[in-house]
């Protein structure tokens, strides 16, 4: 009678990689619903690594099984519609510009109501810069009058001839000189 008897071994690895990409461009917000999809470059490296000691039927260690994977990845996105890409992005421009005009109307409010009531950031400070462009417009006008007056006695010289008594002085005034850049003469 005969009695066969067959052995036999195996090791079997089954090893995946999954990416989680799920196709996501790359957003950028520009406050108060406006977002544009951008393109978008992934790189995704991986390791997979199996360091394995098996043991035979009688527990005794006989090999050493290094399985190593290494990789990588690479992923680019775009937006087809170029068009809408376009529109969004001149809509962000916009909501930058509005954001940007919001915030020098509520700093000159600000500093007005600071000098209304008495006060002034301190020079030598980090924000003394913040308000020296906010002046009242009596001074404004003021300043700008004596500017003028003093350009007009620097520069210009009194038309002669007689100047009815509610007329200001007239002034005759040189011709500013335009400087050209001509490399024809």
């Amino acid at each position: 009678m005969s009695n066969p008897v067959a052995a036999a071994t195996g090791n079997v690895t089954n090893q995946a990689v999954q990416f989680q990409n799920n196709g996501a461009p790359s957003r950028q917000h520009y406050g108060s619903g406006v977002s544009c999809n951008g393109s978008t470059m992934t790189f995704s490296p991986f390791y997979m690594g199996n360091h394995t000691v098996p043991f035979d039927e009688n527990m005794d260690q006989r090999t050493y099984t290094i399985a190593e994977n290494w990789g990588g990845q690479i992923n680019f996105m775009f937006p087809l519609d170029r068009k809408g890409l376009a529109q969004c992005r001149r809509i962000a421009a916009r909501q930058e510009e509005k954001m940007r005009l919001d915030y020098e109307l509520v700093r000159v409010l600000k500093c007005a109501e600071l000098q209304q009531k008495g006060f002034m950031l301190a020079e030598n400070t980090r924000v003394y810069s913040l308000c020296n462009d906010v002046v009242p417009i009596v001074k404004y006008e003021k300043e700008k009058q004596a500017a003028v007056k003093q350009y007009l006695k620097e520069t210009c010289t009194p038309k002669k001839g007689r100047r009815l008594p509610w007329k200001e002085k007239e002034y005759e005034c040189p011709k500013p000189t335009l400087i050209t850049n001509d490399s024809t003469n």
